[in-house]
Order: structure tokens, then C-alpha cells, then sequence
């Protein structure tokens, strides 16, 4: 690991947290608090895991994400900052008041979903994954946010919706290739393949979204994806194949396009 003083100072204050339960200020304001036995032990065997390069939220069990906190395990993704550009741009299209049906493909964690029906409670929000393990983290993450207008689903994407409509689709599916040396650095050589990984070049399941989407949205709905920073192009044109209209492409703070999607229409083509 390269990590900076000043990142490896909070990394290692947020182990200190973990082991002690207490907070960030508590922390810092007891400077002079020592660690008995068992605290120690519990501490250096973090530390060892954390030299070792498994992520922070892993050991810590949970990640800050839209300004909520979402319990995270090794079933599910690691949400990431930029994944809230993704949020707020279905925010724009959610009215505040009035009901809206919103779907999260792939939800994970439920990072997406619930943050979604979080900020607007009018909303009836579906959270479909195929991963049972990942569901229960989605379930538990619900719970302890006391949300009521989220309700999991098993389904392999589209497999479980039959006739189920939808105001937005929202997804962060797999969009890494199967050969990408990023397979092997950082964070994701924890995460769960099945999670990153969509074929030769990335964009098997964005293709099977981008194709079934308009079978599940409403007239003048939305569907929106995250993808990978080079494939904006590819998934513009996947959305213009599958008959969406208004397509259209977003930066995120570091200048990379990172969300696309467009709306549906009455003539939208459809696969099955």
C-alpha cells in the first residue's frame, strides 16, 4: 500500500474507533486512552488485514455513501463517491411529492436504493439483486435507515419483474472486462467478481439492460447507469439502439463521464 501521512492517520484513527466503539471526537479528545489486552489484539490483527490490503470498510463493516451509513460485507460492492452522481441525477426526475415507482438493478448494498428513498419517501422503491447475501446486507441497511418504501427483490435483472413497470431504472451493474489489470489492484481484489466483471469488454449486462429496459418503463420514463470512464460512448449507443431518447452523458468531479441514460418512449424498441 502507498498511502500519505495524513490518510493513513485518519485510517488508522477509524481502527482505533472500531476497537474502542466510540466516535471520531471522542477519539480525539482522549488522547491519553490506552488499549487493555483483548483491545490490542483486536487492533493489530485490523492493522495486519489492512497491510495486507483489504479495504477500510471491510474491516470497519460499513461505508458513508449520500450522507447515510450503509453496513457493507464481502458480498457486496464497496460504494464509492462517484456513485452518488448516479443518485442525484434520478433525484431530478423523482418528484418530491407525488408517487413514483423506481427500480435499482443490482442493488448490493442498497447504497442506491435506499439513498433514493430516503430523499423521496413518496417513492415506491424496488431493490432487485441476484445475490441472496447481498440482499440481506440491502435488507439489514433498510432496517436500521427505517425505510418502509423499499422492497428486495430476487431477480437475475429483468428475470423476476414479469409486466412490472417502472417510472426510472437506476443501475450500477458490472462494467469491468474480464482481463482488466485493475481486476488486480486496489480495493476490488476483495470485492466480488460477480459484482465487477461483465465479459470481454464490460458491457454484456449493460447490453442486456439497455435491450430489456423499455419492457419494464413507463412512457417518458428513465433509465440511467453507471459504466466505466471509457465507455460512454458505447452505452450512448447502446441506448440509441434500444430506442431511448434524450440520451445523454454526465461528469462526475473528476471530469469523467460516468452516468449515462436516456428516456423511454412508445416506440421504444425492445428485446425480450
Amino acid at each position: 500500500m502507498n498511502l500519505d501521512s495524513s490518510s493513513a492517520r485518519i485510517e488508522v484513527q477509524c481502527l482505533l474507533q472500531t476497537v474502542l466503539h466510540v466516535n471520531r471526537a471522542y477519539l480525539l479528545s482522549h488522547p491519553e486512552q490506552s488499549l487493555d489486552a483483548v483491545q490490542h489484539e483486536r487492533y493489530m490483527a485490523l492493522l495486519e488485514r489492512r497491510l495486507g490490503g483489504e479495504p477500510v470498510a471491510y474491516l470497519l463493516g460499513e461505508r458513508e455513501f449520500y450522507g447515510l451509513n450503509f453496513k457493507v460485507t464481502r458480498a457486496t460492492l464497496i460504494p464509492r463517491p462517484e456513485t452518488e452522481l448516479l443518485v442525484e441525477l434520478a433525484l431530478q426526475h423523482i418528484p418530491q411529492q407525488s408517487s413514483c415507482r423506481v427500480l435499482d438493478m443490482g442493488t448490493g448494498s442498497g447504497s442506491i436504493a435506499l439513498s433514493i428513498a430516503h430523499a423521496r419517501p413518496n417513492a415506491e422503491v424496488v431493490a432487485a439483486d441476484a445475490s441472496a447475501a447481498a440482499l440481506e446486507v440491502a435488507q439489514c441497511n433498510a432496517q436500521r435507515l427505517n425505510l418502509g418504501n423499499v422492497r428486495m427483490l430476487s431477480s437475475d435483472w429483468f428475470s423476476a419483474l414479469r409486466n412490472d413497470r417502472f417510472d426510472m431504472i437506476v443501475s450500477n451493474p458490472p462494467y469491468i472486462a474480464v482481463d482488466d489489470a485493475h481486476l488486480a489492484q486496489g480495493d476490488v481484489r476483495f470485492e466480488p467478481r460477480t459484482a465487477l466483471v461483465s465479459g470481454k469488454d464490460g458491457l454484456d449486462d449493460i447490453r442486456r439492460i439497455c435491450a430489456q429496459a423499455g419492457n419494464h418503463l413507463r412512457e417518458n420514463g428513465w433509465l440511467m447507469l453507471e459504466h466505466g470512464y471509457d465507455q460512454a460512448a458505447q452505452v450512448r449507443a447502446l441506448l440509441q439502439q434500444s430506442g431511448f431518447e434524450q440520451i445523454f452523458s454526465a461528469r462526475d468531479l473528476a471530469g469523467i463521464e460516468r452516468v449515462s441514460g436516456g428516456s423511454s418512449s412508445p416506440s421504444a424498441k425492445t428485446a425480450g
